[in-house]
């Protein structure tokens, strides 16, 4: 197994990315060049993950229950839900927005939360995945994460865009507000997650 840098008594520094040299009579030792605290590890990392991405699983489900967005024309229209939503774009012929809308809603909160899951569990319990799948796995999850709030900025747009008093008219909903935060969680949880946790643990994983 390749040296790791805690091995080699290096610890990087969060905040600018100095390397400094492991102090081991030091409680708390700080950045030779910011000041700021290091550690070997991020500590709590997998606890805190563990909550922001149970709080987001639970988020999710009045996100995708609740109504996400009101679409009115012609001085009618009803709640939709995300799913909901998607059909109505389809029906209106907005089918670029709509398929935006069902990969950024549907798909990517999905992908993330079992993602994380999987990769939290695996580094946990020690399952045999190798180091490259999970650190594969991590970064597209890191990857996608950027494009989680699309779907509630094509919703901003279009409250803001489609106003045209009884024709039609767009207005957002209570599910727009927990979806934002099931995005927000799980952006959080990926980044509480100390990927160098991946590499504690190889000596029981199938080598790629």
């Amino acid at each position: 197994m390749a040296l790791r840098a805690i091995d080699a008594g290096i610890l990087i520094c969060h905040e600018c990315h100095q390397l400094n040299r492991l102090d081991p009579d030091s409680h708390g030792q700080t950045c030779t060049r910011c000041g700021a605290v290091v550690h070997g590890r991020r500590p709590d990392s997998l606890v805190r993950t563990w909550a922001l991405l149970i709080t987001a699983a639970i988020l999710y489900i009045p996100a995708n229950l609740l109504p996400i967005m009101t679409v009115n024309s012609l001085g009618k229209g009803a709640p939709s839900t995300i799913m909901g939503g998607v059909v109505e774009l389809i029906h209106y012929g907005m089918w670029p927005i709509a398929a935006v809308v069902f990969v950024a809603s549907i798909l990517v909160p999905t992908f993330k939360l079992v993602g994380i899951a999987l990769l939290l569990y695996s580094v946990q319990r020690h399952q045999p995945m190798s180091a490259r799948q999970r650190i594969l796995m991590y970064r597209f999850i890191e990857w996608i994460g950027r494009w989680s709030m699309i779907d509630i900025f094509v919703i901003a747009i279009l409250v803001a865009l489609v106003k045209f008093g009884n024709l039609a008219s767009i207005e957002a909903n209570m599910g727009a507000v927990a979806f934002g935060c099931v995005v927000v969680l799980t952006m959080l949880a990926a980044i509480t997650f100390d990927p160098r946790l991946i590499w504690d643990n190889t000596e029981s994983d199938d080598q790629p």
